[in-house]
């Protein structure tokens, strides 16, 4: 693999990110009125001065932040090697220090946790236990160690998005998480827990992902309809009397239909099983917010309600070093010495295709309306400006090419009124999503770590894979709004968002036996529709 880090002066040999990860050919730099434009749309002077965005020693440009405390407050643990998962301590590196402050009551949530999943964690006595009563079909009482077993669905946000909710559905419920690796998610991120694995054994006796689904009679929903649990007196159930196992089917289009995960009363049942399997691709977490026997506990983890996936996410989510290497790499070959990173992720759905000249032209609107990028110029500007030569770095994380084509092309072709330079990225562009391809989804989570280390944001509305970024990051992007159904453009190019939060798409009914829809909005004072799903809600700090 060859590594950029030259002093571009010669025709050399670059990658060319406007293609295929790794991709790479043999191109001369094109001299524009003594310069050098190099792939991306940096410009050079010819003489013995280090490029823009080239690795090159810290003390001739811009250096990365000084290292920031490694374990976010107390955030991460310090039980781990690193060289085993390079990112668990250098990725806060490339972040502004975090918006949110880290409240103890989480940490010591959070060691707690770390001490039980080794208790009961793969490998232990008490897991051989739990799984053979498993296997024997019974569920006994006065467990000591009890389970949430996770299996994907959909897309690479949509994972990460449904595991941190199901971690801290763990952590408020006593369970140990255990993870369905599949093979397209192989490889893609370190265990976050010390002395122990989050991922499931293969011989785990209900690894079958096609046997679950809404219908399955394992699921809570049809055990209440078909009387095999009751919910209306949780006190006399006894934990031996129930099934062994209970399925939780969580599913955006479904989620308003389970409204019985979400009551005190079915999760006082819930809680009695110790084996719990849950298939899910939404955050749901904010509904865990709007159940009322967790509030409290909740509030006490998270008073700064906004900060719930970002704490989360940065404490599980950590790139294995292969992964780590493409998006180290290509921050310090182009991201590392900007003045500023500005993000753009464009996704477009099947169910609402939008024309690509249409999209364009919203993208741009929003650009010019909120001022991200600066307006092109007719001639080069007298360089008397405070920004002049300046350097914005433009990231581009789409499955097209076109969007890079045209805004490069503005900036390479035209000066800016303030003599900044302008230079545009885009590490990949697959031309469709490939859930089950391993090499897609190393691609995915590189550009959502380096989407994450940009100071603005604008991303398509209802994107999972937008929503993990802006909240790593904790950064209110601008949201690309979808045009209404029966429009092809929308009216309104972007709005920025309240909260750095990601969306929970379809919220449970929150009155549960009363079996009347209740906005949460209007008495939560915690929660808010979202600006990109109107029906669907946030968390939010007043």
């Amino acid at each position: 693999m060859v590594l950029v880090g030259f002093l571009i002066t010669l025709p050399v040999l670059v990658f060319v990110f406007g293609g295929r990860w790794g991709s790479f050919q043999t191109t001369s730099a094109p001299n524009v009125g003594g310069r050098h434009v190099v792939p991306g749309g940096v410009t050079t002077t010819q003489k013995n001065e280090a490029p823009k965005n080239v690795s090159v020693p810290a003390t001739a440009t811009k250096s990365l932040p000084q290292p920031q405390d490694k374990l976010l407050g107390g955030l991460l643990s310090a039980a781990f090697e690193e060289s085993s998962c390079q990112s668990r301590y250098k990725s806060s590196l490339y972040r502004k220090k975090s918006p949110f402050p880290l409240f103890p009551y989480l940490v010591q949530k959070l060691r707690k946790y770390e001490a039980y999943h080794k208790k009961c964690g793969p490998g232990t006595k008490r897991y051989r236990k739990a799984i053979e009563q498993l296997k024997a079909g019974r569920n006994a009482d006065n467990a000591e160690c009890k389970y949430v077993v996770w299996f994907p669905c959909n897309g690479l946000g949509n994972r990460m998005l449904t595991i941190a909710s199901t971690f801290l559905y763990a952590l408020i419920s006593n369970r140990v998480l255990l993870m369905h690796v599949a093979a397209e998610q192989e490889g893609l991120f370190c265990e976050p827990f010390p002395g122990s694995s989050w991922v499931l054994p293969g011989d785990f006796p209900h690894n079958n992902p096609q046997g679950l689904h809404i219908g399955a009679p394992e699921s809570y929903v049809n055990m209440l309809k078909n009387n095999v649990v009751r919910n209306d007196d949780p006190g006399s159930v006894s934990a031996s009397s129930l099934p062994p196992y209970v399925y939780l089917h969580v599913e955006q289009f479904r989620l308003k239909l389970s409204d019985n995960i979400f009551c005190d009363e079915d999760q006082l049942i819930l809680n009695k099983f110790n084996w719990m399997i849950l298939k899910s691709d939404s955050y749901f977490a904010p509904a865990l917010f709007m159940t009322p026997m967790y509030e409290k506990e909740l509030e006490k983890m998270f008073p700064q309600k906004e900060s719930v996936f970002h704490h989360l996410g940065r404490y599980l989510f950590h790139p294995t070093n292969k992964v780590w290497g493409i998006v180290s790499r290509y921050y310090e070959a182009y991201l590392a010495r900007v003045d500023e990173k500005i993000g753009f992720q464009i996704r477009i759905f099947p169910e609402k295709p939008i024309k690509f000249e249409n999209m364009y032209d919203q993208l741009t609107r929003c650009i010019r309306e909120q001022r991200l990028l600066p307006e092109l110029g007719t001639a080069e500007p007298a360089n008397t400006t405070a920004e002049a030569g300046k350097v914005k770095a433009v990231l581009i994380a789409s499955l097209y090419s076109g969007y890079y084509e045209k805004i490069r092309g503005m900036y390479y072709e035209n000066p800016t009124k303030t003599g900044e330079i302008v230079a545009v990225y885009q590490p990949s562009h697959e031309e469709q999503q490939q859930y089950t391809s391993n090499e897609h989804n190393q691609k995915a989570l590189a550009e959502i770590y380096l989407l994450s280390y940009c100071d603005k944001i604008a991303m398509s509305a209802w994107s999972t894979f937008g929503y993990v970024a802006y909240s790593f990051a904790g950064v209110k992007p601008w949201i690309l709004l979808r045009p209404d159904w029966d429009k092809e453009r929308s009216e309104v190019a972007c709005v920025r968002s309240t909260s750095v939060e990601p969306c929970l798409h379809s919220p449970p009914i929150l009155s549960c036996r009363a079996k009347k829809e209740v906005d949460a909005a209007t008495v939560k004072p915690y929660v808010r529709h979202c600006e990109d799903v109107g029906f669907g809600l946030k968390l939010f700090d007043s």
